[in-house]
């Protein structure tokens, strides 16, 4: 008994001096080791940032007492040592989701596992286009630019006629009796019913959208709001006036500088189309003069695409002439009244009103920052591009159909999508996306703030400087589209001689690069100087050359490439690339 007592004695003495080496809470934890608790060392995270890092996870043991690994069943997010982080292509939107639960599972080295569950909150970034009244009904949105999305359907709606076999089949059926009678089909679209109002306001009527798949929650024009006419907006013929006489000399790039206007440009465009259109209707079988092949109604002999000098033309001479140089205009949209209701009725102020027309015409949904550039860019064909129930548009409000007031993406707002896709993998990418769309929810954000009172000089300041960024981004993006078609034309070019030279691929690239590039133009606040524009215009031409000496005409191509990146000192490598 004297030798047990003795022993007991000393194996407290033992545990008594080991235990004094510790903490009390480390006591505790040897003594009960089980996890009681997993925590993070942030439970929040932003919307919109895929494959953000939300924190460091630990248990209430400590790790010089117990290892552990950490696991979760949750496929959106990732474990990389105690770190947890949204995985890689994953974000979270906020008006969708405001918390999100996940399961953290922490294993030690015999193999016992603790799940616990933690809640993670969605942090709300100025991310989204909405913003409510000030000065009305305050459960009700300030946001209004119904126009701007009617003429983006317009031109869209114009588009799809010519090209998607519209016109062709209305050749077909002989539904026309002459030039004059498919020129008036054309005009249906770019100043339906005319120029007398109660032909106009009739003719709306029953006017169906048919570019927009049976998805689109709009199926008539008048669903979209009153009438509309892309002429009344063409560069010149805006009432309100614009920083040039476009109609009385100024206008530059297709011919002899103010040989023609830019009304009289689509016009001349239209009657290109008709005598084509008259030809296959007189039995003409219209093949391209260098390889022999049938040619569409829309594409010109001389190398032109007509299809797609019309639709690059109106996006720049109506949508990015109209929002530059007009609504974000600081002597005319940007100078008007942001005290009170818009027309004494609205619930939104003239100011609000007139930033949302040149956010508008930009054409992006009002959660164009959720969508990565393959989704805005419609080219989203493998899960690994991104998510297909986004390419191009989403259903955001969960209705099951497409609001082409919000949630499909127009217009110039797509090219920015697809030029940062172009130079993703180099040394200097672009994001004119991201550039634009900031910018654009900055500046409408100050507004609203501020609607109902004056802006001071210095919220002036701030919000020019917000237009400013806007524009840049959005000029970037169309003429880093310019480039990507010389670049193209360049390529095609180069195959003349061979069989893999393709006549219509030509006339497209070119078209394209034609009609963007001659809206550079009509942005007041470009870089580009008049010589430079004219100049790179002469070198460009007004159909390819495709006979002759087309080696020195590549090499203009590149001195016009070369213009265009001098002017707005873009990076030869994203130049080269696009």
């Amino acid at each position: 008994m004297k030798f047990q007592r003795k022993a007991l004695a000393i194996a407290v003495m033992v545990a008594t001096s080991t235990l004094s080496a510790c903490s009390s809470d480390d006591v505790k934890e040897i003594i009960n080791d089980k996890i009681t608790k997993i925590e993070l060392s942030s439970n929040s995270v932003d919307e919109n940032s895929k494959g953000a890092e939300v924190g460091s996870i630990s248990t209430d043991i400590l790790d010089s007492i117990k290892s552990f690994t950490y696991s979760t069943d949750n496929e959106n997010f990732v474990i990389s040592g105690n770190t947890l982080s949204l995985a890689a292509e994953y974000s979270f939107d906020y008006e969708k989701e405001q918390t999100v639960d996940v399961n953290i599972t922490a294993t030690d080295s015999s193999g016992t596992a603790v799940t616990k569950a933690l809640t993670i909150e969605v942090n709300d970034l100025l991310d989204y286009y909405g913003f409510m009244s000030k000065v009305g009904d305050t459960t009700q949105s300030s946001v209004s630019y119904g126009g701007q999305v009617t003429r983006h359907a317009l031109i869209a709606e114009l588009k799809h006629y010519i090209g998607k076999g519209g016109l062709q089949a209305d050749i077909d059926g002989n539904n026309f009796a002459d030039k004059d009678s498919v020129i008036a089909k054309l005009n249906s679209f770019y100043n339906r019913g005319g120029d007398i109002e109660a032909d106009r306001d009739s003719s709306w009527d029953g006017f169906a959208i048919t570019f927009a798949g049976e998805n689109a929650k709009q199926t008539l024009f008048s669903e979209l709001g009153s009438y509309k006419s892309l002429k009344d907006k063409v560069a010149g013929n805006d009432a309100s006036g614009q920083h040039k006489e476009w109609n009385n000399g100024a206008f530059a790039g297709w011919g002899i500088k103010g040989s023609i206007t830019p009304h009289g440009l689509i016009a001349h465009y239209f009657d290109q189309l008709a005598d084509n259109a008259v030809a296959v209707i007189g039995g003409a079988v219209r093949v391209d003069p260098i390889t022999g092949g049938a040619i569409p109604v829309y594409v010109s002999e001389n190398g032109t695409d007509l299809n797609q000098l019309v639709q690059k033309f109106l996006l720049m001479s109506v949508t990015y002439s109209q929002a530059t140089d007009d609504y974000l205009d600081e002597n005319k949209g940007l100078a008007t009244d942001n005290i009170d209701k818009d027309k004494g009725t609205k619930d939104y102020t003239k100011l609000e009103h007139q930033f949302d027309e040149g956010f508008g015409y930009f054409g992006a949904t009002r959660d164009y920052l959720a969508y990565n550039d393959n989704e805005i860019a419609g080219k989203v064909k493998v899960a690994e591009d991104g998510r297909s129930d986004w390419n191009g548009q989403h259903d955001t409000d969960g209705d099951g159909k497409i609001d082409l007031m919000s949630e499909k993406n127009f217009g110039n707002s797509v090219n920015a999508a697809k030029r940062d896709r172009g130079t993703a993998a180099n040394a200097k990418p672009t994001d004119y996306t991201k550039q634009a769309m900031e910018a654009f929810l900055n500046g409408r954000k100050l507004i609203n703030d501020k609607a109902g009172f004056a802006l001071t000089e210095a919220e002036m300041t701030e919000l020019l400087g917000y237009r400013d960024a806007a524009v840049k981004a959005w000029e970037n993006a169309v003429a880093g589209t310019v480039i990507h078609y010389i670049n193209d034309l360049d390529a095609d070019l180069a195959k003349l001689d061979s069989a893999d030279f393709s006549f219509t691929d030509t006339a497209k690239h070119f078209s394209e690069l034609k009609g963007f590039a001659l809206g550079l133009q009509f942005n007041p606040y470009s870089p580009i100087t008049d010589a430079q524009f004219e100049q790179m215009h002469t070198l460009l031409k007004d159909a390819p050359v495709l006979t002759g000496d087309v080696t020195a005409y590549r090499a203009d191509l590149i001195k016009a490439r070369d213009i265009l990146q001098a002017a707005l000192s873009f990076d030869a490598d994203n130049v080269a690339g696009w």
